[in-house]
């Protein structure tokens, strides 16, 4: 029998209900189509609520506890990542390749780690390095990726560094990214970029996949890529003319959208409130691009508008995606999975971008599966998380796993069988850089309920998202709810016993 390909295609900070058959508006018509054609996840829930976290655990199928991740600016040891799913599947015979955003290790260290991540190391890696790198053996990459940091200038930067200043336009692009093309209410981090689509790291991170599908593989070989855009992640700053492909006047706003602290735990009014800690660079960087002040109704409508626009941009390139397969009669043996690694509050709660707050909008992500035997056009509302990608992964190709796996394959549920989930995980170990406080933060979510704790100072938070799916009422403490309360943190405490030391950052992240 033939053994599958696998096309892993994510996005950076994509709600789970931004998709055009969540029925809030965005315009997604190649994702809609995805969901037609195979199975969606409706409670597919995110490992970690930061990037760098949740990609590791995305490759090694572990909490990040374990794997060793557990805040931004902590690098994933090598060892560890080339034992995730790439490197396991490459030991049975696949071809690997990551195209796009990796974030497995941290941009901006203070000092040369020695991994092609690192702005400071980038230099060190010459025009002909592709890898390998974390178990795949080819790699075409960007740091960053997010333009509140302009694209760095050879020698330093990796693939889409060098594409981005070829010719010595660099300065000239980096200016018309910067430039806003239209009023946007003085929305934070929000413009229509005037930068032409061409130069794009969207579009860009499509080319080098399909050009790898098309020439770069081994087709004697079966494969599997990672294709990681890297928005729509803020700074909102989506290029003209999908900037206006949603018009803010008619975008549906939250319906709780204000800063509730009361009934809250203590965490949440401090995450807001609180100094960052660290060096003066990090408090100022904390400060400006991690955190938004509240926004007026008309501000709030650019923010998600521009986001939408994101996202029907990156569509369109799924679909120059689904048109390389079709092309290459890949699609009867390919299995698609489309995920992201976190949400965003997109104004939930008063709330822009992520943090402690582990709303429905941060937490949950998407999850879409096509591929042969996946039930077409099904939609399954069992708890499950990113960490069952390795163990599905695994399971579909017969590769056997590296590390132990926290997560559970997906191939029952996507074939249909009758295979309930009781609960996802979820946990941060969050360092005092990013608000000014460490938290321990553990999280569980079934259908019906979510509780996340500070294992600290054992503050939490439960939501009944049956009956309050706007997550107002914070039942932590009713008496009423004690048995449920109960038996979510039994839940919690279920996870494996296999916790890992506390690491110390290299940089902000």
């Amino acid at each position: 029998m033939t053994r599958p390909n696998f096309l892993i295609i994510s996005a950076d900070q994509q709600r789970g209900d931004c998709i055009g058959v969540e029925g809030r508006g965005v315009k997604t018509p190649n994702l809609d189509r995805l969901c037609r054609d195979g199975t969606r996840f409706s409670a597919c829930i995110t490992s970690c609520v930061v990037c760098q976290p949740a990609r590791a655990s995305i490759l090694t199928g572990q909490l990040c506890r374990t794997h060793g991740v557990h805040d931004n600016g902590i690098d994933l040891d090598p060892e560890t990542g080339e034992k995730g799913f790439a490197g396991a599947l490459a030991a049975s015979g696949y071809q690997t390749g990551f195209f796009g955003k990796a974030h497995f290790s941290t941009y901006h260290a203070r000092h040369k780690t020695g991994s092609p991540e690192s702005v400071l190391s980038s230099e060190d890696f010459g025009d002909d390095w592709y890898g390998p790198y974390m178990g795949f053996e080819h790699v075409e990459m960007m740091l960053v990726g997010h333009n509140w940091f302009a694209p760095e200038k050879p020698p330093r930067g990796q693939h889409f560094e060098r594409f981005f200043h070829r010719g010595g336009r660099g300065d000239e692009l980096q200016a018309l990214y910067w430039k806003n093309g239209g009023d946007t209410r003085d929305a934070a981090q929000t413009w229509h970029s005037q930068l032409p689509l061409a130069y794009h790291n969207t579009p860009w991170t499509a080319d080098r996949a399909i050009e790898w599908l098309k020439f770069g593989r081994d087709r004697d070989r079966p494969f599997c890529a990672w294709v990681s855009f890297p928005d729509p992640h803020h700074p909102f700053d989506c290029p003209e003319p999908w900037s206006r492909l949603h018009d803010p006047a008619e975008i549906a706003l939250p319906e709780h959208r204000t800063r509730d602290f009361g009934n809250r735990p203590w965490w949440h009014a401090a995450a807001v409130e609180n100094e960052p800690e660290g060096d003066a660079e990090n408090v100022k960087m904390r400060k400006a691009y991690s955190r938004i002040q509240e926004q007026s109704d008309g501000q709030l409508r650019e923010i998600i508008a521009n986001t939408f626009g994101q996202l029907s941009f990156i569509d369109d390139n799924v679909g120059r995606l689904m048109n390389a397969l079709a092309d290459a009669g890949l699609d009867d043996n390919t299995f698609v999975i489309y995920i992201s690694d976190h949400g965003d509050w997109l104004g939930d709660h008063g709330l822009v971008l992520k943090g402690p707050m582990h709303y429905e909008g941060l937490l949950r992500v998407p999850m879409i599966v096509r591929g042969p035997g996946v039930m077409a056009d099904a939609v399954v509302d069992e708890p499950v998380s990113t960490l069952d990608i390795a163990p599905t992964l695994f399971d579909l190709s017969g590769a056997e796993p590296l590390l132990a796996q926290h997560g559970q394959s997906l191939r029952p549920l996507m074939e249909g069988a009758d295979a309930p989930r009781d609960f996802a995980l979820n946990e941060w170990e969050l360092l005092p850089a990013r608000v000014g406080v460490g938290l321990s933060l553990r999280t569980v979510r079934t259908k019906t309920h979510k509780l996340t704790m500070d294992l600290r100072s054992g503050a939490g938070e439960m939501y009944d998202l049956v009956n309050d799916p706007n997550e107002v009422t914070n039942i932590f403490d009713d008496p009423a709810a004690r048995d449920m309360r109960e038996q979510l943190v039994a839940y919690l405490e279920s996870r494996p016993d296999d916790i890992g030391p506390e690491r110390a950052p290299v940089g902000p992240a």
